[in-house]
């Protein structure tokens, strides 16, 4: 049986990304803050889980809440300046690792003497991807060239 090595984008991941994507709109439309409940309710989030995601958030200084009858949460800093990789990293850690190692920490001998680059590079993907993109990019469709292109590969929408 053969084994195939996966991207996984997790739960919190999609999650979060899907409710910041709300705030990114709630900030181009200068509509101010807005609660978890509200945030679950338009995109069908778990409300608990929710919170601990936005706590990973508020942390990583990509939300601010704001208190009082009005309370909720908005942006940390503008939209263009918030990556998806920035979302990633705050609920999700690195974007990449081997056997709880980073890409660059690994070691091996032999034959397998070069792998250490190319895990290097595949987190260096990630990176073209998720960090030149812009919660602000993924709001309004307006993609970076580079995924555009990566989009238009012949085979990027089929299962391998």
């Amino acid at each position: 049986m053969r084994q195939t090595a996966r991207v996984d984008i997790s739960a919190r991941v999609d999650y979060a990304v899907r409710a910041m994507l709300i705030l990114a709109e709630a900030d181009a439309e200068g509509s101010g803050p807005i609660s978890i409940d509200s945030l679950a309710t338009r995109q069908e989030l778990p409300r608990k889980f929710l919170e601990a995601i936005f706590a990973d958030l508020r942390r990583g200084n990509l939300v601010l809440s704001r208190r009082g009858a009005r309370g909720g949460y908005v942006l940390g800093r503008p939209r263009n300046e918030i990556s998806v990789g920035d979302i990633f990293r705050a609920v999700d850690g690195p974007l990449a690792e081997v056997r709880g190692l980073r890409p660059h920490e690994t070691e091996y001998h032999g034959v397998a003497t070069h792998l250490p680059s190319l895990w290097v590079a595949v987190r260096a993907s990630l990176r073209e991807v998720l960090d030149e993109t812009s919660i602000e990019d993924l709001r309004t469709g307006d993609l970076p060239s580079r995924v555009r292109q990566l989009l238009t590969a012949p085979d990027a929408w089929q299962n391998r």
